[in-house]
């Protein structure tokens, strides 16, 4: 079985295709597998440090303006998809594949568009809880639309082509218990923990004020644990909290990192998270129950990190704080609030554990593998 991933632009594209691809891979003998995403995209540096093949084709997006640039950039994009498609085709020719599964990006159009027009089992997957332009666009000719969501089904045309599958998270997210995850960061104590973290780039308006945040929680005599993750923003934020005259040293239970490398092991930990709400962090919360403040980043396309987070928050599992109304007393007043309630919190746990997919992963594979069969 040959079987073909193409993704891109962002992590919440590239992740489920990455754990498909292993999944079919233990399941199927013998499984080929190779990835196509766009020139210069972060898949092509992500994805073979997993050890998978990634070919690239010309795309790029179309942007919402009539600035001269804007409109230099569109006739550009014109260009590119033509150049794409001619791409995609010499892909397909020389890797024959069996099925081919598009998870998001710009990349994915002119791949799966030109597979389905040639036959070829079809399926996209869209981890965001509302479809971007590609997938919308695609799912008029592919066989299979999976959604994260049930809440995702009433935004497609063809809904007797839509599967709620939910959205894949890596194992290591269920591998620790709270009481473990406590213990691998050494707290020793039974005060709750918050977990923030924007990003791996960080954003440098909510990590200012994340500065005044830990700063009244260091004068209110730290009553809780908190582990943040600045992202770049690290040495300006530490210097920052310095100006405030807020030593960290004198604060063992305030824990600031530029990169949080073991997310499962903090995710487990915490009590509450406060973050962004892309596709793969609210697949990770749902999955694992987590509460949370979500804080959508505002310049994102089509805003759907705020049409994510209403799912979540619709649902009881999480606070929607947008960002143009978020500051610093109303966060820290927000996050003391859910922490010092137990009952709340246990509340937002079960209506994610309802909400969630727990075999995701399981799920899509079922769902393609009955394309490929249907095929033969």
């Amino acid at each position: 079985m040959k079987i073909l991933f193409t993704c891109g632009g962002t992590a919440g594209h590239i992740n489920p295709a990455v754990a498909l691809a292993r999944l079919f891979q233990q399941r199927e003998e013998g499984c080929r597998v190779l990835f196509v995403g766009a020139d210069g995209g972060m898949e092509t540096r992500l994805v073979p440090k997993e050890g998978y093949e990634i070919r690239t084709v010309t795309i790029t997006n179309f942007q919402r303006s009539l600035s001269p640039a804007a409109v230099g950039h569109n006739v550009k994009t014109v260009l590119n998809m033509n150049k794409s498609k001619k791409q995609a085709n010499a892909i397909l020719d020389d890797f024959q594949p069996d099925l081919v599964v598009g998870t998001g990006g710009y990349a994915s159009y002119p791949v799966v568009n030109a597979a389905a027009r040639r036959g070829i089992p079809t399926a996209v997957h869209e981890s965001n809880a509302v479809p971007g332009l590609t997938t919308k666009t695609l799912s008029k000719v592919v066989d299979a639309v999976m959604v994260g969501f049930e809440e995702s089904r009433s935004y497609y045309d063809c809904p007797e082509k839509v599967v709620v599958t939910g959205t894949p998270v890596r194992g290591d997210f269920f591998q620790y218990t709270r009481r473990e995850a406590r213990s691998r960061l050494g707290l020793s104590d039974e005060r709750p923990m918050v977990l923030s973290y924007w990003g791996s780039l960080g954003a440098q308006v909510m990590n200012g004020m994340m500065t005044e945040f830990i700063r009244m929680e260091c004068d209110a005599g730290e009553p809780f644990h908190h582990l943040h993750g600045a992202g770049r923003d690290f040495s300006r934020l530490t210097k920052e909290l310095g100006g405030k005259g807020v030593s960290l040293s004198a604060h063992p239970a305030v824990e600031v990192r530029e990169y949080i490398y073991d997310m499962p092991v903090a995710m487990a930990a915490a009590d509450l998270v406060i973050c962004r709400s892309g596709a793969s962090t609210i697949s990770e919360l749902a999955a694992i129950a987590k509460p949370s403040i979500l804080v959508p980043s505002p310049n994102v396309t089509a805003d759907h990190q705020t049409k994510n987070a209403k799912v979540l928050a619709g649902a009881g599992g999480a606070v929607l704080l947008p960002e143009s109304e978020c500051t610093p007393q109303r966060l820290y007043g927000t996050a003391a609030d859910l922490l010092g309630d137990k009952a709340r919190r246990s509340a937002m746990s079960r209506a994610l554990t309802e909400m969630a997919v727990p075999d995701a992963a399981e799920k899509i594979y079922e769902t393609l593998m009955r394309l490929e069969k249907r095929e033969k």
